[in-house]
Protein backbone atom coordinates (compact mmCIF):
# COMPACT_ATOMS: atom_id res chain seq x y z
CA UNK A 1 0.00 0.00 0.00
CA UNK A 2 1.36 3.69 -0.65
CA UNK A 3 2.68 4.97 2.44
CA UNK A 4 0.60 8.33 2.15
CA UNK A 5 -2.54 6.21 1.58
CA UNK A 6 -1.25 4.77 5.03
CA UNK A 7 -0.35 8.24 6.39
CA UNK A 8 -3.99 9.21 5.49
CA UNK A 9 -5.61 6.10 6.99
CA UNK A 10 -3.87 6.28 10.08
CA UNK A 11 -4.07 9.99 10.66
CA UNK A 12 -7.93 9.53 9.79
CA UNK A 13 -8.62 7.52 12.32
CA UNK A 14 -7.76 9.62 14.97
CA UNK A 15 -10.17 12.53 13.04
CA UNK A 16 -13.83 12.87 13.01
CA UNK A 17 -15.96 10.52 10.75
CA UNK A 18 -17.06 12.02 7.86
CA UNK A 19 -20.47 11.28 6.60
CA UNK A 20 -21.63 11.72 3.11
CA UNK A 21 -25.15 11.16 3.61
CA UNK A 22 -24.93 7.48 4.85
CA UNK A 23 -25.72 6.07 8.18
CA UNK A 24 -22.78 6.41 10.46
CA UNK A 25 -21.64 3.23 12.10
CA UNK A 26 -19.54 3.77 15.45
CA UNK A 27 -16.95 1.06 15.95
CA UNK A 28 -16.83 -0.36 19.40
CA UNK A 29 -13.99 -0.36 21.46
CA UNK A 30 -12.86 -3.55 22.46
CA UNK A 31 -12.78 -4.06 26.75
CA UNK A 32 -10.06 -5.03 28.46
CA UNK A 33 -10.64 -8.89 29.79
CA UNK A 34 -11.68 -9.84 33.14
CA UNK A 35 -9.77 -12.53 35.04
CA UNK A 36 -11.53 -15.11 36.42
CA UNK A 37 -10.20 -16.05 39.64
CA UNK A 38 -11.63 -19.31 42.40
CA UNK A 39 -13.25 -15.81 44.10
CA UNK A 40 -14.92 -14.23 41.20
CA UNK A 41 -18.43 -15.49 39.76
CA UNK A 42 -17.59 -16.75 36.04
CA UNK A 43 -20.89 -15.19 34.94
CA UNK A 44 -19.37 -11.81 35.92
CA UNK A 45 -17.26 -12.42 33.07
CA UNK A 46 -17.26 -9.66 30.02
CA UNK A 47 -16.46 -10.92 26.69
CA UNK A 48 -13.79 -8.95 24.21
CA UNK A 49 -16.28 -7.02 21.90
CA UNK A 50 -15.61 -7.71 18.10
CA UNK A 51 -13.92 -5.11 16.10
CA UNK A 52 -15.86 -4.13 13.00
CA UNK A 53 -13.56 -4.52 9.84
CA UNK A 54 -13.74 -0.75 8.28
CA UNK A 55 -16.20 -1.24 4.85
CA UNK A 56 -14.84 0.08 1.55
CA UNK A 57 -16.60 3.14 1.76
CA UNK A 58 -16.11 3.86 5.35
CA UNK A 59 -12.46 3.88 4.23
CA UNK A 60 -12.62 5.84 1.39
CA UNK A 61 -14.25 8.43 3.41
CA UNK A 62 -11.44 8.27 5.91
CA UNK A 63 -9.26 9.13 3.04
CA UNK A 64 -11.10 11.88 1.09
CA UNK A 65 -11.46 13.68 4.49
CA UNK A 66 -7.24 14.49 4.33
CA UNK A 67 -7.34 15.21 0.71
CA UNK A 68 -6.58 18.52 -1.08
CA UNK A 69 -9.22 19.94 -3.69
CA UNK A 70 -6.16 19.68 -6.12
CA UNK A 71 -6.08 16.04 -5.08
CA UNK A 72 -9.42 15.64 -5.40
CA UNK A 73 -10.16 16.74 -8.88
CA UNK A 74 -6.84 14.78 -10.11
CA UNK A 75 -8.79 11.56 -9.11
CA UNK A 76 -11.59 12.52 -11.34
CA UNK A 77 -9.72 12.13 -14.68
CA UNK A 78 -9.19 9.16 -16.75
CA UNK A 79 -6.97 10.09 -18.90
CA UNK A 80 -5.06 8.79 -22.27
CA UNK A 81 -1.82 7.98 -20.95
CA UNK A 82 0.61 11.05 -22.99
CA UNK A 83 3.72 10.37 -25.36
CA UNK A 84 5.49 12.72 -23.12
CA UNK A 85 5.50 13.48 -19.43
CA UNK A 86 3.17 10.59 -18.11
CA UNK A 87 5.14 10.56 -15.24
CA UNK A 88 5.37 14.40 -14.60
CA UNK A 89 1.56 14.60 -15.33
CA UNK A 90 0.45 12.11 -12.42
CA UNK A 91 2.54 14.27 -10.22
CA UNK A 92 1.34 17.35 -11.66
CA UNK A 93 -2.33 16.80 -11.69
CA UNK A 94 -2.81 14.05 -9.08
CA UNK A 95 -4.41 11.53 -12.18
CA UNK A 96 -6.79 9.24 -11.16
CA UNK A 97 -6.13 6.64 -13.90
CA UNK A 98 -4.72 6.80 -17.14
CA UNK A 99 -6.08 4.93 -20.43
CA UNK A 100 -3.40 2.68 -22.63
CA UNK A 101 -3.72 2.64 -26.77
CA UNK A 102 -2.29 0.87 -28.86
CA UNK A 103 0.68 3.22 -29.04
CA UNK A 104 1.49 2.30 -25.70
CA UNK A 105 2.03 -1.66 -27.05
CA UNK A 106 3.53 -0.95 -29.95
CA UNK A 107 7.18 -1.73 -30.26
CA UNK A 108 7.14 -2.84 -26.63
CA UNK A 109 7.37 -6.47 -24.99
CA UNK A 110 5.21 -7.03 -21.75
CA UNK A 111 7.93 -6.37 -19.48
CA UNK A 112 8.59 -2.85 -21.14
CA UNK A 113 4.18 -2.80 -20.26
CA UNK A 114 4.84 -3.87 -16.43
CA UNK A 115 8.05 -1.34 -16.16
CA UNK A 116 5.75 1.81 -17.15
CA UNK A 117 2.71 0.90 -15.88
CA UNK A 118 5.12 0.29 -12.41
CA UNK A 119 6.67 3.44 -13.17
CA UNK A 120 3.14 5.17 -13.12
CA UNK A 121 2.10 3.67 -9.93
CA UNK A 122 5.23 4.23 -8.29
CA UNK A 123 4.68 8.24 -9.04
CA UNK A 124 1.06 8.61 -8.06
CA UNK A 125 0.09 9.55 -4.79
CA UNK A 126 -3.07 7.45 -4.86
CA UNK A 127 -2.93 4.47 -6.73
CA UNK A 128 -3.81 4.39 -10.15
CA UNK A 129 -6.50 3.06 -12.42
CA UNK A 130 -4.75 1.39 -15.56
CA UNK A 131 -7.64 0.77 -18.03
CA UNK A 132 -7.41 -0.56 -21.71
CA UNK A 133 -10.22 -1.53 -24.08
CA UNK A 134 -9.21 -4.76 -24.68
CA UNK A 135 -12.39 -6.10 -25.84
CA UNK A 136 -11.54 -8.56 -28.27
CA UNK A 137 -12.24 -8.74 -32.30
CA UNK A 138 -12.04 -5.34 -33.60
CA UNK A 139 -11.35 -3.50 -30.61
CA UNK A 140 -7.40 -4.89 -29.10
CA UNK A 141 -4.82 -2.53 -27.92
CA UNK A 142 -1.96 -4.99 -26.03
CA UNK A 143 -3.21 -8.70 -28.00
CA UNK A 144 -3.11 -7.22 -31.51
CA UNK A 145 0.99 -7.82 -31.15
CA UNK A 146 2.41 -10.78 -31.32
CA UNK A 147 4.86 -10.02 -29.03
CA UNK A 148 2.21 -10.07 -26.00
CA UNK A 149 -0.47 -13.11 -27.28
CA UNK A 150 0.41 -14.95 -30.68
CA UNK A 151 -3.37 -14.18 -31.74
CA UNK A 152 -5.75 -11.10 -30.73
CA UNK A 153 -8.66 -11.95 -28.60
CA UNK A 154 -11.64 -13.40 -30.37
CA UNK A 155 -14.56 -10.80 -30.82
CA UNK A 156 -17.71 -11.78 -28.62
CA UNK A 157 -19.65 -12.85 -31.20
CA UNK A 158 -16.72 -15.44 -32.31
CA UNK A 159 -16.74 -16.84 -28.54
CA UNK A 160 -20.39 -17.22 -28.63
CA UNK A 161 -20.90 -19.06 -32.03
CA UNK A 162 -18.12 -21.38 -30.93
CA UNK A 163 -18.62 -22.17 -27.06
CA UNK A 164 -21.93 -20.23 -25.86
CA UNK A 165 -21.19 -18.34 -22.72
CA UNK A 166 -18.86 -20.82 -21.34
CA UNK A 167 -16.44 -19.70 -23.87
CA UNK A 168 -17.28 -16.23 -23.15
CA UNK A 169 -16.66 -16.83 -19.61
CA UNK A 170 -13.29 -18.79 -20.09
CA UNK A 171 -12.49 -16.38 -22.26
CA UNK A 172 -12.90 -13.37 -19.60
CA UNK A 173 -10.73 -15.04 -17.00
CA UNK A 174 -8.36 -15.27 -19.70
CA UNK A 175 -8.12 -11.76 -20.48
CA UNK A 176 -8.61 -10.79 -16.72
CA UNK A 177 -5.04 -12.95 -16.11
CA UNK A 178 -3.35 -11.54 -19.44
CA UNK A 179 -4.35 -7.90 -18.68
CA UNK A 180 -3.32 -8.20 -14.79
CA UNK A 181 0.53 -9.52 -15.92
CA UNK A 182 0.95 -6.50 -17.55
CA UNK A 183 -0.01 -4.05 -14.23
CA UNK A 184 -3.75 -3.17 -15.73
CA UNK A 185 -6.42 -3.41 -13.11
CA UNK A 186 -9.23 -2.08 -15.62
CA UNK A 187 -11.08 -3.20 -18.51
CA UNK A 188 -13.05 -0.93 -20.79
CA UNK A 189 -16.33 -3.50 -20.93
CA UNK A 190 -18.35 -5.43 -21.70
CA UNK A 191 -19.98 -3.84 -24.31
CA UNK A 192 -23.96 -4.27 -23.91
CA UNK A 193 -24.87 -2.49 -26.68
CA UNK A 194 -27.69 -4.44 -28.12
CA UNK A 195 -27.81 -4.80 -32.09
CA UNK A 196 -28.14 -7.34 -34.47
CA UNK A 197 -28.07 -5.24 -37.48
CA UNK A 198 -24.47 -5.79 -39.25
CA UNK A 199 -25.31 -2.36 -40.76
CA UNK A 200 -25.09 -0.46 -37.48
CA UNK A 201 -21.76 0.70 -36.26
CA UNK A 202 -21.45 -1.02 -33.13
CA UNK A 203 -22.73 -4.27 -34.28
CA UNK A 204 -19.39 -5.65 -34.98
CA UNK A 205 -18.58 -4.36 -31.25
CA UNK A 206 -21.61 -6.12 -29.71
CA UNK A 207 -23.24 -9.46 -29.19
CA UNK A 208 -24.79 -9.32 -31.80
CA UNK A 209 -27.95 -11.12 -30.19
CA UNK A 210 -31.09 -9.56 -28.73
CA UNK A 211 -31.79 -7.99 -25.11
CA UNK A 212 -32.20 -11.09 -23.18
CA UNK A 213 -29.04 -12.64 -24.91
CA UNK A 214 -27.45 -9.70 -24.03
CA UNK A 215 -27.90 -9.33 -20.52
CA UNK A 216 -27.63 -12.89 -19.73
CA UNK A 217 -24.10 -12.42 -21.58
CA UNK A 218 -23.02 -8.87 -20.10
CA UNK A 219 -23.57 -10.68 -16.17
CA UNK A 220 -21.56 -13.60 -17.28
CA UNK A 221 -18.87 -10.97 -18.07
CA UNK A 222 -18.90 -8.80 -15.23
CA UNK A 223 -19.25 -11.32 -12.68
CA UNK A 224 -16.16 -13.10 -13.97
CA UNK A 225 -14.17 -9.51 -13.85
CA UNK A 226 -15.42 -9.04 -10.63
CA UNK A 227 -14.09 -12.75 -9.48
CA UNK A 228 -11.04 -12.11 -11.69
CA UNK A 229 -10.46 -9.04 -9.47
CA UNK A 230 -10.40 -6.00 -12.91
CA UNK A 231 -12.70 -3.29 -13.18
CA UNK A 232 -15.48 -3.41 -15.36
CA UNK A 233 -16.93 -0.30 -17.19
CA UNK A 234 -20.28 -1.10 -19.02
CA UNK A 235 -20.57 0.38 -22.63
CA UNK A 236 -22.56 2.47 -24.11
CA UNK A 237 -25.09 4.02 -21.91
CA UNK A 238 -28.34 3.89 -22.49
CA UNK A 239 -27.34 1.81 -25.42
CA UNK A 240 -25.99 2.54 -28.83
CA UNK A 241 -28.41 1.01 -31.23
CA UNK A 242 -28.70 2.23 -34.48
CA UNK A 243 -26.56 5.21 -34.48
CA UNK A 244 -23.73 6.54 -36.69
CA UNK A 245 -20.28 6.79 -35.33
CA UNK A 246 -19.62 9.62 -32.68
CA UNK A 247 -16.17 9.35 -33.25
CA UNK A 248 -16.62 11.35 -36.08
CA UNK A 249 -20.07 13.53 -35.98
CA UNK A 250 -23.21 13.87 -33.86
CA UNK A 251 -26.15 10.93 -33.42
CA UNK A 252 -29.06 11.83 -32.75
CA UNK A 253 -31.23 8.71 -31.64
CA UNK A 254 -35.16 9.19 -31.81
CA UNK A 255 -36.19 5.98 -30.13
CA UNK A 256 -38.58 6.03 -27.93
CA UNK A 257 -38.41 5.29 -24.07
CA UNK A 258 -40.12 1.75 -24.00
CA UNK A 259 -37.41 0.62 -26.61
CA UNK A 260 -35.06 1.10 -23.67
CA UNK A 261 -36.97 0.52 -20.95
CA UNK A 262 -37.15 -3.30 -22.87
CA UNK A 263 -34.34 -3.74 -24.43
CA UNK A 264 -31.19 -1.41 -24.03
CA UNK A 265 -31.15 -1.24 -20.31
CA UNK A 266 -31.33 -5.19 -19.89
CA UNK A 267 -28.17 -5.71 -20.41
CA UNK A 268 -26.99 -2.58 -18.32
CA UNK A 269 -29.46 -3.95 -15.41
CA UNK A 270 -28.43 -7.25 -15.49
CA UNK A 271 -24.46 -6.28 -14.83
CA UNK A 272 -25.31 -3.85 -12.82
CA UNK A 273 -27.00 -6.48 -10.42
CA UNK A 274 -24.08 -8.68 -10.18
CA UNK A 275 -21.55 -5.89 -9.41
CA UNK A 276 -20.88 -3.66 -12.37
CA UNK A 277 -17.89 -1.27 -10.99
CA UNK A 278 -18.56 1.62 -13.60
CA UNK A 279 -20.44 2.80 -16.74
CA UNK A 280 -19.47 4.85 -19.53
CA UNK A 281 -22.13 7.46 -21.27
CA UNK A 282 -22.35 7.52 -24.88
CA UNK A 283 -22.32 10.90 -26.75
CA UNK A 284 -25.52 10.07 -29.04
CA UNK A 285 -28.18 12.69 -27.93
CA UNK A 286 -30.92 10.66 -27.32
CA UNK A 287 -34.31 12.59 -28.15
CA UNK A 288 -36.61 11.16 -25.48
CA UNK A 289 -33.90 11.33 -22.55
CA UNK A 290 -32.87 14.71 -23.42
CA UNK A 291 -32.52 15.94 -26.99
CA UNK A 292 -30.46 19.13 -26.23
CA UNK A 293 -27.20 17.32 -25.07
CA UNK A 294 -26.02 14.35 -25.53
CA UNK A 295 -26.20 11.59 -23.11
CA UNK A 296 -22.67 11.91 -21.94
CA UNK A 297 -23.31 15.51 -21.20
CA UNK A 298 -27.43 15.23 -19.68
CA UNK A 299 -28.37 15.44 -16.34
CA UNK A 300 -31.65 13.41 -17.21
CA UNK A 301 -29.15 10.66 -18.64
CA UNK A 302 -27.54 10.31 -15.92
CA UNK A 303 -30.50 10.53 -13.19
CA UNK A 304 -32.26 7.26 -14.91
CA UNK A 305 -28.89 5.87 -14.62
CA UNK A 306 -28.90 6.74 -11.01
CA UNK A 307 -32.53 6.67 -9.87
CA UNK A 308 -34.41 4.30 -12.29
CA UNK A 309 -31.29 1.68 -13.16
CA UNK A 310 -29.97 2.50 -9.05
CA UNK A 311 -26.81 2.34 -10.38
CA UNK A 312 -24.26 3.34 -7.30
CA UNK A 313 -20.85 2.81 -8.98
CA UNK A 314 -18.79 5.25 -11.02
CA UNK A 315 -20.25 6.98 -14.16
CA UNK A 316 -17.77 8.03 -16.74
CA UNK A 317 -17.54 9.43 -20.21
CA UNK A 318 -16.97 8.18 -23.22
CA UNK A 319 -13.97 10.14 -24.87
CA UNK A 320 -14.25 13.84 -24.62
CA UNK A 321 -12.06 14.49 -27.96
CA UNK A 322 -15.07 12.74 -29.99
CA UNK A 323 -16.38 14.70 -32.49
CA UNK A 324 -19.98 14.17 -31.28
CA UNK A 325 -19.83 15.79 -28.29
CA UNK A 326 -17.92 19.06 -29.48
CA UNK A 327 -20.79 21.14 -30.97
CA UNK A 328 -22.78 21.22 -27.60
CA UNK A 329 -20.06 22.17 -25.14
CA UNK A 330 -20.87 25.26 -24.16
CA UNK A 331 -18.44 25.72 -21.41
CA UNK A 332 -15.39 23.58 -21.19
CA UNK A 333 -16.18 19.79 -21.87
CA UNK A 334 -15.25 18.62 -17.96
CA UNK A 335 -17.12 21.00 -15.91
CA UNK A 336 -20.24 20.17 -18.20
CA UNK A 337 -19.95 16.47 -17.62
CA UNK A 338 -19.39 17.13 -14.11
CA UNK A 339 -22.24 19.02 -13.27
CA UNK A 340 -24.02 16.18 -15.56
CA UNK A 341 -23.43 13.39 -13.09
CA UNK A 342 -19.98 11.92 -14.38
CA UNK A 343 -17.92 10.96 -11.67
CA UNK A 344 -14.66 10.53 -14.03
CA UNK A 345 -13.75 12.53 -17.61
CA UNK A 346 -11.99 10.47 -20.03
CA UNK A 347 -10.18 12.74 -22.21
CA UNK A 348 -6.61 13.44 -23.69
CA UNK A 349 -6.58 17.13 -23.05
CA UNK A 350 -6.69 16.74 -18.82
CA UNK A 351 -4.32 19.28 -18.65
CA UNK A 352 -6.88 22.02 -19.78
CA UNK A 353 -9.61 20.46 -18.54
CA UNK A 354 -8.33 20.24 -14.69
CA UNK A 355 -7.66 23.44 -14.79
CA UNK A 356 -11.34 24.08 -15.79
CA UNK A 357 -12.57 22.06 -13.11
CA UNK A 358 -10.21 23.52 -10.17
CA UNK A 359 -11.38 27.00 -11.43
CA UNK A 360 -15.47 25.99 -11.49
CA UNK A 361 -15.16 24.90 -7.97
CA UNK A 362 -13.22 27.84 -6.57
CA UNK A 363 -16.16 30.11 -8.07
CA UNK A 364 -19.18 27.72 -6.57
CA UNK A 365 -20.28 26.56 -10.47
CA UNK A 366 -19.69 23.03 -9.04
CA UNK A 367 -20.37 22.06 -5.55
CA UNK A 368 -17.79 20.67 -3.23
CA UNK A 369 -20.27 17.80 -2.42
CA UNK A 370 -20.52 17.00 -6.08
CA UNK A 371 -16.77 16.44 -5.95
CA UNK A 372 -16.88 14.50 -2.95
CA UNK A 373 -19.61 11.88 -3.90
CA UNK A 374 -17.87 11.34 -6.84
CA UNK A 375 -13.95 11.18 -5.71
CA UNK A 376 -15.60 8.49 -2.93
CA UNK A 377 -16.89 6.41 -5.79
CA UNK A 378 -13.83 6.46 -7.15
CA UNK A 379 -11.55 5.60 -4.36
CA UNK A 380 -14.16 2.69 -3.28
CA UNK A 381 -13.63 1.30 -6.58
CA UNK A 382 -9.53 1.04 -5.93
CA UNK A 383 -10.26 -0.07 -2.68
CA UNK A 384 -12.20 -2.97 -4.10
CA UNK A 385 -10.02 -3.49 -6.77
CA UNK A 386 -7.18 -4.09 -3.73
CA UNK A 387 -5.24 -0.91 -5.41
CA UNK A 388 -5.75 0.24 -1.73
Amino acid sequence: MNLRIIAMLCAATLGTFVSTGCADKKEASPEENTVITNNVNPELKTEEEPVSTPTAQERAIKILAHMTLEEKVGQMFFARCPDVDAINDIKNYNLGGYILFGRDFENKTPDDVKSNVESYQSAASIPMLIGVDEEGGKVVRASKYTAFRETPFPSSQQLYAEGGLDAVKADTSEKADFLKALGINVNLGPICDVSTDPSNFIYARSLGKDAQTTALYSAVVVKQMDNSKIGSVLKHFPGYGNNVDTHTGIAYDDRDMETFETQDFLPFKSAINVGADAIMVAHNVVNCMDSQLPASLSPEVHDILRNKLDFNGVIMTDDTAMEGIKAFTAMDTAVQAVLAGNDMIITSDHRTQYAAVIDSIKTGEISSSRVDAAVTRILIWKIELGLI
